[in-house]
């Protein structure tokens, strides 16, 4: 329950220093995925074979779930990286569960409670105060951070792969091999805007240590670190507890980067974190 947050909030913390590194994004998101699919390959690569048929069969719902939840989720978050804190990503990112249920709502008309509906809008407007850093004026004339409007795109990328997974499932196969699939997918989604990024100047200095730091550490560690312990935290505690798991995630982020990279927390965000914690507070309250 613990480690699993940690994981994930680690991915922040490499996407804000690897703007010191000079990393071009989404070179760096696709780089993510495609050194992790090449240390998956040699225990995966034989399933995948042998499931090659199924995958054949599946290839459009893997190429669009895994550019939702590999590509979209990842990329703008990486470009918005640059400019805004780690605090700000993972507090906009808290509030997926709850945008989540707005769009079942809308869109595939999902049965809505009272508490779901107010925990909804809790959560919704802990996002707006760290996107006006806790100034109202800011919502009126939508000055807000370009870095922060890149990550609400990506928060809503993550938000139409956690949906669409369960309204467009794959075919039941090993979890590591559903992994690889959508690791692999999300790397040849990101492919071409990788290149487009280089074609434009953007190239990342090879010479350079610390993009071999960052690119192994993150296909390491949030890629599938995180991704193991999470699957194991649903097995032990079922998802609805593990599913809590991501609201330690702005917890994290925020006391691990004032000291690693100096980014120190503000009033905004302990109310925007704490509007979206009564959020998930109220929306899990049972009625008697």
């Amino acid at each position: 329950m613990l480690v699993t947050p940690f994981l994930f909030a680690a991915n922040l913390l490499v996407a804000r220093w690897a703007e010191s590194a000079a990393i071009p994004p989404l070179f760096l998101a696709f780089g993510r995925w495609a050194l992790a699919f090449a240390i998956l390959l040699p225990t995966v690569g034989p399933r995948l074979w042998a499931l090659r048929g199924v995958l054949r069969a599946n290839w459009p719902r893997i190429l669009l779930l895994a550019g939702l939840g590999m590509g979209l989720a990842v990329g703008p978050q990486y470009v918005g990286a640059r400019q805004t804190s780690a605090a700000n990503i993972a507090i906009i990112f808290a509030a997926c569960p709850a945008l989540v249920t707005l769009l079942e709502t809308l869109v595939w008309k999902a049965p809505l409670s009272k508490n779901q509906a107010g925990g909804m809008l809790l959560a919704i407007l802990g996002i707006l105060i760290v996107l006006s850093k806790g100034e109202p004026g800011a919502l009126g004339g939508l000055a807000f951070g370009s870095g922060d409007l890149w990550v609400v795109l990506a928060a809503c990328g993550w938000v139409l792969y956690t949906v669409l997974g369960r309204r467009l499932p794959l075919p039941a196969m090993p979890a590591t091999v559903k992994l690889a699939a959508l690791i692999g997918g999300g790397a040849l989604v990101l492919l071409p805007f990788a290149a487009l990024e280089g074609m434009s100047g953007a190239l990342p200095n090879f010479g350079d240590p610390r993009l071999y730091v960052a690119l192994v550490f993150l296909a390491g560690v949030p890629s599938l670190g995180a991704y193991f312990c999470f699957d194991r935290l649903v097995a032990v505690a079922g998802p609805a507890r593990a599913s809590m798991s991501v609201y330690l995630i702005p917890l994290f982020a925020t006391l691990a980067a004032w000291p690693l990279l100096g980014e120190a927390p503000h009033g905004y965000h302990a109310a925007g974190f704490g509007v979206i914690i009564a959020g998930v507070l109220v929306s899990s309250m049972r009625r008697r």
